[in-house]
């Protein structure tokens, strides 16, 4: 729908009293972000935006700062210096109705009635209780919960509650998801449903942003990607900007004898390394090596039944750009988060 001026639309809750928020053009703006606990520094000078309708992976190894970037997103934190604006606001705590958070500690009220909290979680989030127990109810046959209404939260295993939770922050339809290790216990059968209802909400252009220090999840999942080490920012960029940036330079080669494939392919002019994978010859490329004339190459030097170029993987572009760095990071990138955005505005105390 279109407001005065031009400006998007998009109705926020449910019945007669429906709010009227316009879209901005960035949900997530962070500028010289940093917070710290004692001498420890856990964020360092973040700057971060996540567009409207992304889905963004916020990525890195466990204690790089991604909770604590999170939890003052959130306002539940407060930096020590700073800006940040959440969907066009000077703190979460003013569109909170409009945000959906899924902590990585769990939060259910464990003696109440799954149901009953529910009911309880979409209410204060303004949600029209006409049909809301055939929502919730439908919700939790999507998550495989169809028999755990009548139940407390106590007695629920811990990957119940996390789909609970989840549950709970989606009911009220937010356009910003913020999920903070949404997959942490969770068995590969419920990691793929759940993985399946974050792409449904992004589908449905609601902003998503995920922590997870398991680089694969991003990798399957996201269409941005920012990537933290001790707390300062080394990649920001779109998943199709990654794989243009970070050439392969490693191509798999499949042979019938991996012995003297091995022999023929060592020390050839172009070649780093030859060591065997998973019933695979790896050949790591020199730098300025040009991987199409190393294929033909090899296919020349070697029988090879199959050969193709590896893409590198998040982990491998993360290991890459540590080394390449020496530890220096906030490293400016292509296509970052650095360019135009809608103006921050200072961070502010509160409780959520």
């Amino acid at each position: 729908m279109l407001g005065k001026r031009g400006h998007m639309i998009r109705l926020v809750g449910g019945g007669a009293g429906v709010n009227r928020e316009p879209l901005v053009r960035d949900a997530i703006v962070i500028q010289g972000l940093t917070k710290t606990f004692g001498p420890k520094v856990a964020v360092d000078n973040l700057d971060m935006v996540v567009p409207t309708g992304s889905l963004c992976g916020f990525i890195g190894p466990n204690g790089a700062g991604k909770t604590t970037t999170i939890r003052m997103i959130m306002s539940i934190l407060f930096p020590d210096r700073g800006q940040l604006s959440v969907l066009g606001k000077a703190s979460a705590l003013d569109s909170k109705d409009r945000i959906g958070y899924l902590p990585e500690e769990r939060g259910l009220y464990r003696k109440m009635k799954v149901g009953a909290f529910l009911t309880y979680i979409a209410r204060i989030k303004g949600v029209d209780p006409h049909g809301l127990t055939a929502t919730i109810k439908t919700w939790l046959d999507r998550v495989e919960l169809a028999d755990v209404y009548r139940k407390k939260c106590e007695e629920l295993s811990k990957g119940m509650q996390q789909k609970v939770q989840f549950v709970a922050a989606v009911l009220h339809k937010p356009e910003l998801l913020i999920l903070d290790e949404p997959f942490s216990g969770l068995d590969p059968v419920n990691t793929r449903l759940l993985r399946d209802l974050f792409n449904e909400q992004h589908a449905g252009g609601t902003t998503v942003i995920f922590s997870t220090h398991v680089l694969v999840q991003a990798e399957q999942l996201c269409d941005r990607i920012v990537m933290i080490h001790e707390g300062r920012k080394v990649l920001d960029s779109t998943m199709t900007q990654i794989r243009a940036r970070f050439d392969p330079r490693t191509i798999l080669v499949e042979v019938p004898d991996a012995a003297a494939g091995l022999e023929a392919l060592r020390g050839r002019p172009g070649v780093h390394a030859v060591r065997p994978e998973n019933g695979l010859l790896s050949v790591s490329l020199e730098d300025g090596a040009d991987p199409q004339h190393m294929l033909r190459l090899i296919v020349g030097l070697v029988p090879a039944l199959r050969v193709e170029l590896k893409r590198p993987t998040l982990e491998d572009v993360f290991v890459q750009i540590v080394e390449d760095t020496g530890g220096r990071t906030d490293e400016r990138q292509p296509g970052g988060g650095n360019g135009a955005a809608a103006p921050a505005v200072p961070a502010r105390s509160g409780a959520p």
